[in-house]
């Protein structure tokens, strides 16, 4: 029935990736909270059920978006579907503004009203300044490892354009030397990353140098902001690399390429999230202390 139709749009045939997916990401969700806290008889610490559970997502989002790439080769993609494609990503990048938007809101937060709310709002304010980060916690300095991951996100984001005007002009051998360029860069930024994660645990940043005084809300919003947005930079390499082995096997073509697109379009918003992170959390707050 389906060679009959003729119109733009495409209808999919019945996929189990969505009951698996859901599935699966629950597994997951139980399984975090039995490694923490212990579940359903299952020991604390036990990484099991978590794991389990992201086997099944990892599953799922192997399988869903092969059959997405295989539609796309197939042609399937029309005009319509495409501009439905676009709408999606742009949807799902402003849910994840909104995501980091909480995260900042925390340190707003705290860095203007923490102080002695007796006082008048000049005063409360220079207050809140001078309490946030708490007073004897060791800030991480922000122009050293932060500034080097800053410069090379910034030119993660200028090779990443230079691949995608590269393959607008059918320069695919340009487009690959960039593309792989940006992938190296992410992974760059996710080795020092993880380096600093090192770094401060191992000589205790948040807590006062010898571990006497708790950073409470500073520390923990430091680490979630940061830490999902290396997530994200993780993912967004992932997401570049299979781009890269793509445009390799002959994927893409200067009229019709939008896996590419959307996989850069992600990455320049977690360019502009990190720079937002480096001024405010590095710089602003981590300043002030």
């Amino acid at each position: 029935m389906a060679a009959g139709v003729k119109h733009d749009y495409h209808l999919v045939n019945p996929s189990p990736y969505p009951l698996i997916g859901s599935i699966a990401a629950v597994v997951m969700a139980l399984g975090g909270v039995a490694w923490m806290k212990g579940l359903f008889g299952i020991a604390q610490h036990n990484p099991v059920l978590f794991y389990a559970g992201l086997a099944g997502v990892l599953y799922t989002m192997f399988g869903w978006w092969s059959e997405v790439v295989k539609e796309a080769n197939q042609g399937d993609h029309t005009p319509v579907v495409s501009i439905g494609l676009r709408y999606g990503m742009v949807l799902f990048i402003a849910s994840e503004v909104m995501f980091f938007v909480a995260w900042f809101w925390i340190f707003f937060e705290m860095a203007l009203f923490h102080g002695n709310r007796v006082l008048g709002p000049i005063e409360e304010v220079q207050a809140a300044w001078a309490t946030f980060p708490p007073k004897g916690i060791e800030a991480v300095p922000a122009f050293e490892l932060p500034l080097v991951n800053t410069l090379t996100l910034l030119l993660s984001g200028t090779t990443v354009t230079w691949a995608h005007h590269a393959l607008q002009v059918g320069d695919r051998r340009s487009a690959k030397i960039g593309l792989a360029l940006t992938v190296a860069l992410g992974v760059l930024f996710t080795s020092i990353q993880a380096y600093e994660y090192s770094h401060i645990f191992k000589h205790n940043y948040f807590f006062g140098g010898e571990g006497q005084q708790s950073s409470g809300l500073y520390g923990s919003s430091f680490i979630m902001a940061t830490g999902f947005h290396g997530f994200h930079v993780l993912v967004g390499s992932i997401f570049l690399a299979v781009c890269l082995i793509r445009l390799m096997g002959k994927g893409f073509s200067p009229k019709q390429h939008f896996g590419f697109e959307a996989a850069a379009w992600y990455w320049h918003f977690v360019d502009v999230v990190w720079l937002f992170l480096f001024a405010f959390i590095y710089v602003i707050f981590g300043a002030h202390h």
